[in-house]
């Protein structure tokens, strides 16, 4: 990182780019953070501070940005985050969060409502959107978005947030979790 740029800059997000721009600027300044760290503590600390504002800067009103990882074969733990405090504890198979890991496939949700089994960690949320990372075949979390609107998340939320959750997957030292 150049000496002139302080690592708080990278969540200073013009309200001007377009979405793609926004999204994109979420994988660049995620892949210079991650360059002075493979803690998957601080990577994930940084990247759910990133999520937050870039989506605030676009005027989404995300209510709830972060990470649940893996903490025993078929359990996800509450991981860093920005928003209300969470749920600390899901079940493999259980809600969005635990589909997605189950399944390790994104879960898009327009509507939470509709979800059968919807873990509603906040009543306020409208739709959400859930992003597994998965490497060498194993699930090791989950990238978790929720939103105070219907249909917050799209299919190019999804795009970009899938190449966010493969950066992640290759950029933190999962040994330690």
């Amino acid at each position: 990182m150049g000496e002139d740029k302080h690592h708080a800059d990278y969540a200073n997000i013009s309200s001007s780019l377009s979405k793609e721009e926004t999204l994109q600027h979420i994988l660049d300044s995620y892949s210079a953070l991650a360059s002075d760290t493979t803690n998957w503590v601080a990577n994930l600390s940084n990247c759910s501070s990133l999520l937050w504002h870039a989506y605030h800067s676009l005027n989404t009103p995300v209510n709830w940005a972060g990470f649940y990882v893996r903490s025993k074969p078929e359990e996800l733990i509450l991981a860093p985050f920005q928003g209300k405090v969470a749920c600390q504890i899901i079940k493999f198979g259980s809600g969005v969060c635990g589909t997605a890991a189950s399944s390790q496939k994104t879960q898009l949700v327009p509507d939470v409502e509709k979800f059968p089994g919807h873990i509603a960690c906040d009543g306020e949320t409208k739709s959400e959107i859930v992003v597994p990372i998965v490497k060498d075949g194993q699930t090791l979390g989950v990238l978790d978005l929720d939103c105070l609107d219907l249909n917050g998340f799209d299919k190019v939320d999804q795009e970009y947030l899938e190449k966010l959750a493969e950066l992640i997957s290759e950029t933190c030292d999962w040994t330690k979790l």
